[in-house]
């Protein structure tokens, strides 16, 4: 999603580009499982079932920041990630 939030928005309405001939087409895409484990990202996930998440949610779902006057009382789940961070792969075990 990052990679795609990085692509310049069209002129169209909702961002959508306007003339065919300017849109860039996803090419291929893979599954996690479809990739050798060795050459998989090796990252850790926040789980979703946890304290943490959950306030997590309520920060972004009712914003604090001196931008926002009152808070919205919900998440876009655009704007919802769920945080990973990359982990030092482990060595096989024998």
């Amino acid at each position: 999603m990052a990679r795609l939030r990085g692509r310049p928005r069209g002129r169209g309405p909702l961002g959508f580009y306007a003339e065919e001939s300017q849109r860039a087409p996803i090419l291929a895409a893979r599954l996690a499982s479809d990739v050798p484990p060795e050459a998989r990202a090796n990252i850790e996930v926040l789980r979703t079932d946890t304290a943490t998440w959950q306030a997590l949610v309520e920060s972004r779902r009712n914003r604090r920041d001196e931008w926002y006057v009152h808070p919205a009382g919900h998440v876009d789940v655009c704007n919802l990630t769920v945080p990973v961070r990359a982990v030092e792969r482990k060595p096989a075990a024998p």
